[in-house]
């Protein structure tokens, strides 16, 4: 690789002991000091220009998203409302608490279908009397 042996700037012998990337070979090393940001400039100003170019064809290439659409279905009323007639009530079983001794001492309060424990107070005997176990809509 070509080395020189002048700066091209001042003219003064150059003596390299150790060459980087980031270093010029054709100024001594007072000069590539003072003319670091200038060697530089050029490099920098064209990544970024093509970043920028790459991130504006980028935006102008995307795809317009579909417009947002909801479409309901229009309410029509039951053959059963149309002819003023009630639906039957369906007669629904009893819906009980577990009312187990829980660690902060109160009753358990989740919802069970018998007069039976809930799956975390399985084997364990009320706290409440049956009476106070039906809950009542």
């Amino acid at each position: 690789m070509y080395r020189p042996n002048f700066c091209a700037e001042c003219g003064h012998k150059t003596l390299r002991v150790y060459w980087h990337p980031w270093t010029s070979r054709r100024f001594c090393d007072s000069c590539s000091r003072r003319l670091r940001k200038i060697r530089l400039k050029r490099p920098i100003v064209t990544t970024l220009c093509l970043l920028s170019l790459g991130f504006v064809a980028g935006r102008i290439s995307r795809p317009k998203p579909p417009p947002l659409i909801i479409q309901r279905a229009p309410i029509q009323p039951t053959p059963e409302q149309s002819l003023g007639v009630k639906p039957l009530t369906v007669t629904e079983e009893q819906i009980y608490i577990c009312g187990a001794r829980t660690k902060k001492g109160t009753p358990c309060s989740r919802r069970v279908s018998a007069e039976v424990r809930c799956w975390q107070h399985k084997g364990e005997r009320a706290m409440l009397p049956r009476e106070k176990l039906v809950i009542k809509e």
